[in-house]
């Protein structure tokens, strides 16, 4: 017996360096495949012209497999597009907010009446559309407003409480598990408070300008 402490490696992920390298694998092949059909090119007269076998190709295409320098090179002078077009998804910045229950992000949103607390849950800021998540709570101190406007649709869903729910020119009684998606560019807004609180979740999408 020695007394020499185990490898530092049984301390590590065994899998991690594996993940890494598959997601890698899968955005490269998904990247050739992409810039194949572009040029609306089979897989074999693909892996003709860069020289290799349509099995090897498919299995490059799928992620499973990790092609060499020299077959990436054939692939892009093939496709005519420049080595790096092959890595641009998988450099993507990639998005995630972890929100606890109760601890969005308290915030004001333009036009926030009286009594309608706003919590964030999360906001995407590198993509060209927006999505805004968040969960309303309305008290006995809220203001009914039926006349919320602005740009994009809204998804609703109800988690606690009743009330009805007006946009343009008809009105939704919504309880626990209903929802309600619609384009808000019309007047819309909680109309009647019937049990409260009422807290519902609300999904904002809408094009960046």
């Amino acid at each position: 017996m020695t007394d020499r402490e185990p490898p530092a490696i049984l301390d590590q992920d065994p899998h991690a360096v594996v993940r890494d390298e598959r997601d890698l694998e899968a955005a490269i092949g998904n990247q050739i495949r992409h810039h194949r059909r572009q040029l609306d090119m089979t897989v074999t007269e693909l892996a003709a012209q860069a020289g290799v076998s349509s099995g090897m190709l498919s299995k490059i295409e799928n992620g499973h497999t990790s092609p060499s320098l020299s077959t990436l090179q054939r692939l892009v002078g093939a496709l005519n597009v420049p080595f790096t077009a092959l890595f641009q998804r998988f450099e993507e910045q990639r998005d995630a907010s972890h929100v606890r229950a109760g601890e969005g992000l308290k915030i004001e949103r333009r036009g926030t009446r009286a009594g309608h607390q706003y919590a964030l849950l999360g906001h995407g800021v590198h993509k060209e559309v927006a999505v805004e998540p968040y969960m309303i709570t309305l008290t006995h101190e809220s203001e009914v407003f039926p006349l919320f406007q602005h740009d994009g649709q809204e998804f609703l869903y109800v988690v606690e409480g009743a009330m009805v729910y007006r946009h343009a020119g008809s009105s939704y009684r919504m309880e626990v598990g209903d929802s309600l998606f619609f384009d808000a560019d019309a007047p819309h807004g909680p109309e009647t408070l019937i049990r409260l609180p009422v807290r519902f979740l609300s999904v904002i999408v809408y094009p960046r300008r």
